[in-house]
């Protein structure tokens, strides 16, 4: 019985490209387990005195790998839909921060007016999307091709949306309400310090950022079964590959190009709510989450979204690791990374050679 992943042969076929690439690349191999080993044991094992006084309090670690990892989801979701619009359509899109900042406004005054934290979602998703697709029709569709064009439109275009914005809503941090049913934190099996009784202490971790990093795993997934394994997945890669060959078999290609534009901008309206949510919204978010989002796509590859979520766990990871241990260069760290990715693998730790 063959299943929707192609059936037991397929299966082989990943486990055997598993086995290949492990033999091809022992020492990376063995590099990677090895740090698996290590981060399971610094998450699940309680740290003896002395390794607390050269790294700090367990409790201090891993609140800062849960950070990184929920921010590495917020950053997925910015960065999913400027890998399909920049990475996959070849569109330079600057202005993608600001349907970030946009989104997350749209979905305050939503929430705001309505009550409704799930309402402002489905509010801040059309409301970009609608803006995405003007961008398509009006902007990208006349400039094809034409990258350092698509770039000083666009960055002029965030210039006056920011301006905008700030007109509407002013400059101050806007922070959009915790439902009351994600208020509080969740209790996890961890175990971050031993009293001298010696009962266990577990993490508490609020209860709203492991909603949503679920939430964006689930979308992750999704977006890959639709591009890989779905026929419009089908048709959006062939048009990027090659749209001529697609429009003669009769397929209306710009339509489809701005849906997944559409899409693309969507979910950086949603990401807009999920950052109000778990800091706020303020003047100048938009360029850091475009910043974050090129990193993003940069480290894990243009294209795809597996990489997109492996470059916003490391972006989110060294964030807040470098804000815990190297206070004063946190930044410096997501451009190292960055930096040693480009020398050592140019096209993205996923992306194709």
């Amino acid at each position: 019985m063959t299943t929707a992943f192609g059936g037991d042969e397929a299966v082989a076929a990943r486990g055997g490209a598993l086995a290949r690439w492990i033999a091809r690349r022992p020492l990376a191999a063995l590099v990677i387990a090895a740090a698996a080993a290590l981060a399971l044991w610094l998450i699940l094992a309680p740290w003896p005195a002395g390794f607390e006084e050269w790294f700090g309090r367990k409790r201090l670690f891993v609140n800062a790998l849960f950070n990184g990892v929920t921010l590495g989801g917020l950053y997925f979701l910015v960065a999913a839909g400027f890998t399909l619009i920049f990475g996959l359509m070849r569109n330079v899109n600057l202005a993608h921060g600001s349907l970030y900042l946009f989104g997350g406004y749209m979905g305050y005054e939503a929430a705001d007016w309505t009550g409704s934290w799930l309402f402002s979602y489905i509010v801040a998703f059309i409301c970009c999307a609608v803006v995405g697709v003007a961008m398509q029709i009006l902007i990208f569709r006349r400039m094809e091709g034409e990258d350092l064009r698509q770039t000083l439109v666009t960055l002029g275009l965030a210039i006056i949306f920011s301006d905008l914005m700030v007109w509407v809503w002013g400059g101050n941090a806007i922070q959009i309400a915790t439902p009351d049913y994600l208020n509080g934190p969740t209790p996890t099996p961890i175990v971050v310090a031993v009293k001298s009784s010696g009962e266990a202490v577990f993490l508490q971790y609020p209860r709203v950022r492991l909603v949503i990093f679920a939430a964006a795993v689930l979308i992750g997934v999704g977006m890959w079964l639709a591009l890989h394994r779905t026929r419009i997945g089908v048709m959006i890669r062939a048009g990027v590959d090659d749209r001529d060959m697609l429009s003669a078999l009769g397929y209306r290609v710009q339509i489809l190009f701005a849906l997944v534009f559409a899409f693309g901008a969507g979910l950086a309206g949603m990401a807009g709510i999920v950052g109000g949510t778990f800091q706020s919204i303020s003047l100048g978010e938009d360029s850091h989450f475009l910043l974050a989002s090129l990193q993003v796509v940069i480290v894990g590859g243009m294209g795809s979204i597996p990489g997109a979520a492996l470059g916003a766990l490391i972006m989110g990871c060294s964030e807040q690791f470098g804000l815990v241990y190297f206070q004063n260069y946190a930044t410096m760290v997501t451009f190292l990374i960055m930096v040693l990715v480009l020398a050592i693998r140019p096209q993205g730790l996923l992306g194709r050679g």
